[in-house]
Order: structure tokens, then C-alpha cells, then sequence
């Protein structure tokens, strides 16, 4: 029996087949076979930095295996710790409101951290830390193969690019993250803190999809 997870967009065109040909169509397993969830599983069971022996869930992304836009955040909170999911809670709604005003949801999308342990009391990464789970990051991104990513708050942003560098200098601008366009905007939390900030999140959101979709 194959138990590999199906990508919405295989499904569709399954269904398709389905239409024109009918019920009996032999397919090959491999057709199944998601390289990002087998990386997955080659990874979660880390433990080369000390964060890998406090957490309760290593986090490593969640979306769409082909998706044109990649979010990048600094590192997992206490929610996503507990749940393994990225983005969760108030600023996930919020995330999720954002995208569905540029037509996008979860489904289409790619969210992942930096870090895929929660740091202790949510501090900024480590540059140990760093150094030691970029690469898993990098490989998420050939996999995945984004037009854009969208790094989201100022220490997401400022460990993309190397450049100790605030948010407002680094919003706007167009850096090159492993050979793919980058933008840094505000993290959803940083918005539930200062609404004040929510027209200029919508605003590099649209320009983005504007640009790439």
C-alpha cells in the first residue's frame, strides 16, 4: 500500500485522469515519492546543537513542496514547540489573513525557520545555532525551488543577508538569498503589537505577488 503524503496538486491531476480514463490506471510508486517529506525524515531526529536536547518538536516547515513563495521566520515558538506546526497562533491567523488578501493559503505556500528548535525563553539564535541548522535551510530551498522568499522580522531578516542591518533599512530592498530573490517585512507578532504596521506588511505582500505570481 503507498502511504507517501500526495501534494494538492498531484491530487488534482489524479482526479483529472480519473475523468478521462476511468478508475483503472496503473501508476508507479515513485510518481508518490515527496523529496521534501523524505528530507524531512532524514533530519527531524537532529541533536548535532544543544537546542535538539530541550525540544518537545522539531519543527521543519509546512506547505506546498512546489510553492512559488517561501516565509522564512527566525526560529520556532512555544506553540509551534508543542506542535511541531509553523506559525501558529495569533500571528499564524494573522499570516493566514494576509495571504488570503493576495489569494494565497497555507496550501500554497511554504513556511519555514531558520532554527528548527525552539531556543530557550524565545531568545535570538546563537551563531552556533546558526551555523549548524542554515544548511538543513538551504537544502529546503533547492528542494523546494521558490521565485522569492520573504524573510519575516528584523532577526530572520538580518541573519538571511549577514548584516546587522534594521528592519526599515532592509524592507524594501531586493538581497539574493541562495541565488533567489529575498525581501524582509515585518513578522505577523510584530504587527499584533503595533497595528500601525499592518499597512505596510499589506503592501510588500501585494507588491511580492504582484511581482512573482
Amino acid at each position: 500500500m503507498i502511504t507517501q503524503k500526495i501534494d494538492k496538486k498531484t491530487i488534482r491531476y489524479l482526479r483529472y485522469l480519473k475523468d478521462v480514463f476511468g478508475n483503472k490506471i496503473m501508476l508507479k510508486k515513485d510518481l508518490f515519492t515527496n523529496k521534501l517529506e523524505e528530507y524531512k525524515r532524514e533530519i527531524e531526529n537532529c541533536k548535532k546543537c544543544q537546542l535538539g536536547n530541550n525540544r518537545k518538536n522539531f519543527v521543519f516547515g509546512d506547505g506546498n513542496a512546489n510553492a512559488d513563495i517561501m516565509f522564512i521566520g527566525e526560529a520556532p515558538g512555544a506553540t509551534e514547540d508543542e506542535t511541531g506546526i509553523t506559525f501558529v497562533g495569533r500571528a499564524g491567523k494573522l499570516l493566514d489573513k494576509l495571504l488570503m488578501d493576495i489569494n494565497l493559503s497555507r496550501d500554497d505556500i511554504f513556511i519555514a525557520n531558520v532554527l528548527k528548535c525552539r531556543p530557550p525563553r524565545n531568545r535570538d539564535p546563537l551563531p552556533d545555532e546558526i551555523a549548524t541548522c542554515e544548511p538543513y535551510l538551504h537544502k529546503q530551498i533547492s528542494l523546494i525551488k521558490p521565485k522569492v522568499i520573504i524573510a519575516l522580522g528584523r532577526i530572520a531578516g538580518k541573519t538571511l543577508i549577514k548584516k546587522e542591518l534594521s528592519l526599515g533599512s532592509m524592507r524594501g530592498n531586493i538581497y539574493k538569498y541562495q541565488n533567489v530573490d529575498l525581501y524582509v517585512t515585518y513578522h505577523p507578532a510584530a504587527i499584533l503589537r503595533n497595528p500601525n504596521w499592518k499597512e505596510s506588511i499589506t503592501s510588500d505582500f501585494k507588491m511580492i505577488a504582484n511581482k512573482y505570481l
